[in-house]
């Protein structure tokens, strides 16, 4: 491997995968380049040593970096990740998550070099909807309940195309509820950094209906590294949707109720966990089959969630101490899933 591009890298799950490309580099020399519009993303949370490129994905200017730069692996991460956004603006979800992704996907292939490795940052939870089989595998129905998982859906048919008729080596990597230090306070997991800034402030943790609702809560460290061995597998041939498509998860379901009390416990702090009214349409339990991933892959998830929330809360409680010296506030979100 000698060139990699990371788009969103400078983002919270792009940034983990940079880290953890750049690691690898020391043995191979592999040359790292970040592409991010910053809309989110921060320049600090990229290491030394890397390309910065500040654009849009949906640009001619980022197209023309991917059909020059010809690189060896792109781990594609930009993206609107907002669920509840994608209900709200639908238009826009689709015009970064759909047009944005083929306008990457075009430049591999205006490039000639069809060897790229295209790895799509994909969704789990979203795509399968409220399934009774649980952990759910990779070629299970799906029924995305969001412009948000029916987009990510469509892109992963759009790269089969790619795959079939063109010949890209694109491949999917469908996540869990990632969380872990750098997570921002919005998206599919939010409620982790939600609720360690809400102790950090000192506030209660808010749960929607009873708590009892489940997600497959996986370690941002563990989801890089998955990007990395993604990088050099041999991919299968493109016969279904599914055929280059591998669950990221721990096959665990965790309530949102006990991830408060994790969070508590690990903080130290009697915070207060109170109910708020069930929001409609909420997915109720969800967690991914990653047989095939550590079957193909050689894959699996190290960090349990206890010890997981524990050092993501630390991370927290420094960043927080932190801004407190610099006199300024956390500004987390009200309330989490």
């Amino acid at each position: 491997m000698h060139s990699v591009l990371v788009t969103g890298g400078a983002g919270f799950i792009g940034s983990h995968v940079v880290r953890a490309f750049a690691a690898q580099a020391g043995a191979n020399g592999a040359a790292i380049t970040v592409l991010d519009d910053l809309s989110s993303g921060k320049r600090r949370n990229l290491p030394d040593g890397v390309t910065f490129v500040q654009e849009d994905i949906r640009s001619a200017a980022a197209a023309q970096l991917v059909r020059e730069g010809r690189f060896d692996v792109i781990c594609h991460l930009a993206a609107q990740i907002d669920v509840r956004k994608s209900v709200t603006d639908p238009m826009f979800d689709v015009a970064v998550n759909v047009g944005g992704t083929l306008n990457l996907l075009e430049a591999v292939r205006a490039s000639g070099k069809l060897e790229t490795r295209f790895i799509f940052s994909s969704t789990g939870g979203a795509l399968y909807g409220d399934v009774d089989v649980l952990p759910t595998p990779e070629d299970f129905a799906k029924n995305p309940e969001s412009p948000y998982g029916n987009a990510k859906l469509s892109v992963e048919y759009y790269m089969r195309y790619y795959a079939s008729v063109h010949g890209l080596q694109t491949m999917a990597l469908r996540y869990g509820n990632v969380y872990g230090p750098r997570q921002d306070s919005h998206g599919e997991a939010g409620v982790v950094s939600i609720f360690c800034e809400r102790i950090l402030d000192g506030r209660a943790l808010t749960v929607f209906g009873d708590g009892e609702q489940t997600r497959d809560y996986v370690y941002v460290g563990d989801v890089a590294r998955a990007n990395v061995l993604a990088a050099s597998i041999d991919l299968p041939r493109p016969a279904t949707v599914d055929s280059r498509a591998f669950n990221i998860g721990t096959a665990v379901q965790t309530s949102v109720v006990d991830l408060a009390r994790m969070l508590r416990d690990a903080s130290g702090r009697d915070v207060e966990i109170e109910h708020a009214p069930e929001r409609a349409g909420e997915v109720r339990r969800s967690s991914l089959d990653p047989a095939k991933a550590e079957r193909m892959l050689g894959w699996r998830a190290e960090m349990d969630i206890r010890h997981g929330v524990a050092e993501t809360f630390r991370w927290f409680a420094a960043e927080h101490a932190a801004a407190a010296s610099a006199g300024t506030t956390s500004g987390a979100a009200a309330s989490a899933a």
